[in-house]
């Protein structure tokens, strides 16, 4: 599982003082803003731009994830944007010039009842209709993907099978936010840290700037980009979205030999797990049923989450948890993302991931700096427009979406 080393060089990027002003805003400086800055001085030629972010550049849920890649989703308009991503991250390392630890080792989503096989097989089938790998696998056929699963037929939840995609894995979510943060810098964005929005600036129904802590800065454009805080700010231009914020949780064990090959996900018994490049089981658990913004959970879910864990795994049963932590999912009601424009003109919306997030990252950073560059979606975020929850066009995801939905 070894992969490159990073050497990282004395300075990242630059930490300058905010300009007066500037073309486009990006809120927020997690994966999904470094990337949106990035596209848009790449990909448009827009270098004028500033990411502000509160706190440190991904220290929220960019640093606070399973780092799980995946594009088989269900519905047409889920897998383009995702499989878009996908294909992005496989030239990710080389564009950006810097070792992100993408590992394709596969990922098996796991069926442990006559219903989840219906349902696997019919995502298998709409996946390879989209172009997608996909394949469905028996349960001796799991078994030789990753030896240490239990497939007895005696437990509680049998595992009757499951979905695969070879070519998902994993990347070091920390040094993807590093790769884009010291590009977008070298195409002359800047990065401000210890930048907390707290109020938007509007006039004739249009965005000309931000509040922030540290003073009033003039913007032509501002695209949202703070996750389960999104509708926080989004609320101080009178926008109330349609998204509720849970904190979700996830923990990694002590380092171990390499003992797990692949990524594996299962619904039903509510766990899914990868191991690490340094050797340590990354585990996901599910939401905190309440809304809120901390970044640590109860423990009774670590307590099914481990219960889970070892009832696919009786291996890791003397495997010793290191630490946990929580990030915040800001989940919409059909579990789909609203990537696009919002009420107020020069505004822009990118939230709603939940669980998704950090897969979509180069995806929705090339997709989203479009639509901030021309003020029109991109073909490949249209579907997520904010108005379906008007007219009714969902993208249901709850099936495909991930565990914790």
């Amino acid at each position: 599982m070894a992969g490159p080393v990073a050497v990282h060089p004395e300075r990242l990027w630059r930490n300058p003082e905010p300009a007066a002003a500037y073309d486009v805003i990006v809120v927020g400086g997690g994966g999904h803003g470094l990337a949106t800055a990035y596209y848009l001085a790449k990909n448009h030629g827009i270098t004028n731009v500033a990411v502000l972010e509160k706190g440190w550049l991904a220290g929220g849920n960019m640093a606070r994830n399973t780092t799980i890649i995946r594009s088989n989703y269900l519905w047409d308009e889920s897998a383009g944007i995702y499989e878009h991503s996908l294909k992005l991250w496989e030239g990710l390392e080389q564009e950006l010039d810097y070792p992100i630890l993408f590992s394709q080792r596969g990922v098996l989503n796991l069926a442990h009842s006559l219903q989840d096989v219906r349902d696997s097989v019919r995502r298998v089938h709409a996946n390879r209709l989209n172009g997608i790998d996909a394949a469905w696998l028996d349960p001796a056929q799991v078994r030789e993907i990753c030896p240490i699963i239990n497939i007895s037929p005696d437990v509680r939840y049998p595992v009757h099978g499951a979905t695969y995609q070879p070519r998902a894995g994993i990347a070091k979510h920390d040094h993807v936010a590093w790769a884009y943060a010291r590009a977008a810098d070298a195409l002359g964005v800047d990065l401000i840290q210890d930048c907390e929005v707290t109020g938007l600036r509007i006039s004739g129904g249009r965005v000309t700037g931000v509040h922030t802590t540290r003073g009033t800065i003039g913007a032509g454009r501002v695209a949202l980009s703070a996750a389960g805080h999104t509708s926080v700010v989004a609320k101080m231009a009178g926008i109330d979205l349609p998204l509720q914020s849970h904190p979700l949780q996830a923990l990694v064990s002590e380092l171990l030999e390499p003992v797990h090959p692949t990524v594996v996900m299962s619904n039903a018994v509510h766990v899914y797990v990868s191991q690490a490049h340094k050797g340590e089981l990354v585990m996901g658990a599910g939401i905190d049923t309440w809304n809120g913004y901390g970044q640590r959970g109860a423990f009774h879910i670590i307590e099914r989450q481990m219960a889970a864990a070892l009832e696919l795994f009786p291996f890791f049963a003397r495997a010793h948890v290191l630490r946990t932590w929580g990030g915040i999912v800001d989940v919409t009601p059909d579990a789909s993302p609203i990537v696009g424009l919002s009420p107020v003109d020069g505004l822009f919306l990118n939230c709603g991931w939940g669980t998704g997030g950090f897969k979509a990252t180069p995806g929705v950073g090339w997709c989203y700096a479009h639509t901030v560059a021309h003020g029109v979606p991109h073909p490949l975020n249209a579907p997520f427009s904010l108005e379906r929850f008007v007219t009714g066009a969902l993208v249901d995801e709850h099936g495909a979406a991930a565990v914790a939905h």
